[in-house]
């Protein structure tokens, strides 16, 4: 009974890019399963999962908010993610405990540029999708040109199983592809009604569906042998075989509909259902913990957010159960903690409930150090989880209390900042004792700063955004020699090492070798030197900023009987790289991204002159409609206040989005 509980839990996310529908479509679910009475719309400021003050004045998703609801007869934990780059963080952390996802397309723009960011980490974590192509209602919506978008830009093998009926404002329904129904949806309505399939789609509907079954035996053994043998595939071979390559990821089912218009809502929460796995379906987590409630209790914390009421700790649970009351091992922290309150979330309210068990994604209360990618088990049975990874900030800023009597509070709401978002980073500036914030966007900073004011009541001063910049080689340098050598009345240090420094190949970011024969630098000397070099990567020579792209190979050296050491080795290593670095051409990288705008045909001009002016590389442009879309690589540190500067030109109907690009050589960022 308890597995069949877990074959019955559905973890996923929604993942798009920005505007494209993701939390109208999470709306619109939580009405249909009944978990709202009142659908709320995104214009309005009035949804569920966008509650933060600041998403509503803004209109996007900042944070990712968790959700749940029951349908036929199953319970979908839900995490509305946010779709604008800056928060990419969030969507990491979310896909690091979902078991699915569903990705929302535009069926205007099709594959946008954060619909491909999110879609390559749900495949870096192995998160099996279903695609729905949103807005077919719209003016100019077309599915087909979606799916060949998914098809050349995801690199994956799309399967629609829905024909739309209608087009654009006509939209009305969907022919269902698999069941050969049509579900047409009155104005108004919030079920549809089940039909025959209309007789001018009949034809059409026919080719499409035997299109589908090609492709699924061409890629399914089992749906491979009954087409061939019977000519055909039945729908419960169709979906079964469906089912099966959604798991592996060799393709993507394709629903559609219109969330606005709450069309196709339905059928996409039977897909849910039908094609994502549910945490049974999976291999053990590391392996060696199975998603059975009779385990051992194993969670990983995923999210902290301190509320009004007190700190809310965001776990999935993966193996076990866990009351109220239980106190449990935080074997990252190294600490036991204890669960005094179990909540089922509803984005900003909660329903508290007495345990949660193996494939729930609920809230505890009662951790008071427990962050972030921490991993909660039981005290007699310890395991930590490999934790979601933190993008390194690209910008900061220096920001500093009003009045003097706050600089106490600041560091401690700072604090609390870093705590509920790792990718947000605090430090202080060892040459100006300035405090620094360092995010990965501007956007990012602008909200972490109004947050400060907001919940915090802070009057805070920001100065000037910067970028992260990197430091690499150009020209390297080959046999530099290294003596340490430091006697001082004990026992000795001594270390003598021999280095060459190069360029590390493309997209390695520090590779370190050894050709030393002979045993003249034991291996765990070997392996010190290695450290040490590391050390040095910190600070470059250019402007004291991390080094990146370089490969040290240490080609000789020399120990001493008594007074070598590994720290001797280690201290070897660092000044010899620092010495190297110095001697070696280096050239200053700063951080790039792609951007892509989206203007009226008339305004092309004038954004094209702005992107010159911002050093930005023009890729590619393309015309749809009565719009221009322009993709360039630009400078990071050229499109602060881009935002304003784009609308001013465009009388406000211009729009714009970026992703990071990696680094590139600076202007005039070479010495050596």
């Amino acid at each position: 009974m308890r597995t069949h509980l877990v074959d019955r839990v559905r973890n996923l996310g929604i993942l798009a890019h920005v505007d494209a529908g993701k939390t109208t479509v999470t709306e619109r679910i939580l009405f249909l399963t009944g978990a709202i009475h009142k659908r709320g719309e995104v214009h309005d400021g009035t949804t569920v999962t966008d509650f933060d003050p600041q998403e509503r004045d803004r209109g996007i998703t900042i944070f990712a908010a968790a959700v749940s609801c029951d349908w036929a007869g199953h319970r979908i934990n839900l995490i509305d993610t946010p779709g604008h780059v800056d928060f990419s963080d969030e969507v990491e952390r979310s896909l690091r405990v979902l078991d699915g996802a569903v990705a929302v397309f535009d069926a205007v723009a099709g594959v946008e540029p954060q619909s491909e960011t999110v879609w390559r980490q749900a495949d870096r974590h192995g998160v099996p999708r279903i695609a729905f192509v949103n807005k077919l209602d719209r003016a100019g919506a077309e599915l087909d040109a979606a799916v060949e978008s998914i098809r050349t830009r995801l690199g994956t093998v799309p399967l629609p199983v829905q024909l739309p009926i209608g087009r654009e404002d006509g939209f009305t329904g969907v022919v269902d592809l698999v069941a050969m129904r049509a579900y047409v949806w009155a104005d108004g309505a919030d079920t549809f009604t089940d039909l025959s399939v209309p007789d001018d789609l009949r034809d059409e509907a026919g080719r499409r569906r035997r299109h589908l079954e090609e492709t699924v035996a061409e890629l399914h053994r089992g749906a491979l042998e009954e087409f061939c043998g019977e000519g055909a595939l039945a729908a419960d071979t169709l979906r079964g075989a469906l089912r099966d390559l959604t798991l592996t990821g060799e393709a993507v089912v394709v629903l559609c509909g219109s969330a606005y218009r709450n069309r196709g809502i339905e059928p996409l929460l039977h897909a849910v259902v039908a094609y994502l796995p549910a945490p049974s379906d999976l291999p053990p987590v590391r392996g060696e913990v199975p998603a059975d409630p009779e385990a051992p209790f194993t969670a990983l914390a995923f999210k902290v957010n301190a509320t009004a009421t007190g700190r809310l700790t965001y776990v999935r649970v993966y193996a076990g159960t866990i009351g109220k009351g239980d106190t449990v091992l935080d074997t990252t922290g190294g600490r036991t903690e204890r669960i005094a309150r179990i909540l089922r979330v509803q984005a900003d309210r909660a329903t508290e409930v007495d345990a949660a068990r193996a494939g729930d994604i609920v809230a505890v209360v009662g951790p008071k150090g427990t962050r972030a990618g921490a991993t909660l088990c039981a005290r007699d049975a310890p395991v930590v989880l490999e934790p979601p990874t933190t993008a390194d900030p690209v910008v900061s800023v220096a920001v500093e209390a009003r009045r003097s009597t706050d600089t106490g509070r600041l560091a401690t709401a700072l604090a609390r900042l870093s705590e509920e978002d790792p990718s947000l980073v605090v430090r202080s500036d060892p040459e100006t004792g300035q405090t620094v914030l360092s995010g990965l966007g501007e956007l990012h900073l602008e909200v972490a700063v109004e947050k400060l004011r907001r919940d915090r009541g802070l009057e805070v001063t920001v100065g000037r955004p910067q970028v992260a910049y990197r430091e690499t080689v150009a020209k390297g340098v080959t046999g530099l020699l290294h003596r340490h050598v430091k006697q001082d009345g004990g026992a000795g240090q001594f270390a003598h090492v021999v280095i060459d420094v190069e360029r590390a190949p493309e997209g390695e970011d520090f590779v370190f070798a050894s050709t030393v024969t002979g045993g003249r630098v034991p291996q765990e000397y070997v392996r010190a030197v290695e450290a040490g070099c590391r050390d040095a990567l910190l600070e470059g020579p250019l402007g004291g900023h991390p080094v990146t792209g370089v490969r040290v190979t240490l080609t000789d050296g020399a120990t001493h009987p008594k007074d070598s050491s590994e720290l001797a080795f280690r201290t070897a290593g660092r000044f010899a790289l620092r010495e190297a670095l110095r001697a070696s051409v280096m050239t200053l990288l700063e951080p790039v991204a792609d951007v892509t705008v989206t203007v009226p045909a008339e305004s092309v001009g004038a954004v094209l002159g702005d992107l010159a002016a911002r050093r930005g590389r023009v890729t590619d442009q393309t015309a749809r409609g009565g719009t221009a879309v322009v993709t360039a690589t630009v400078p990071l540190a050229e499109l602060f206040g881009y935002a304003s500067r784009l609308r001013g030109r465009t009388q406000g109907r211009g729009t714009f989005t970026t992703r990071p690009a990696g680094y590139a050589p600076a202007p005039g960022g070479r010495a050596g």
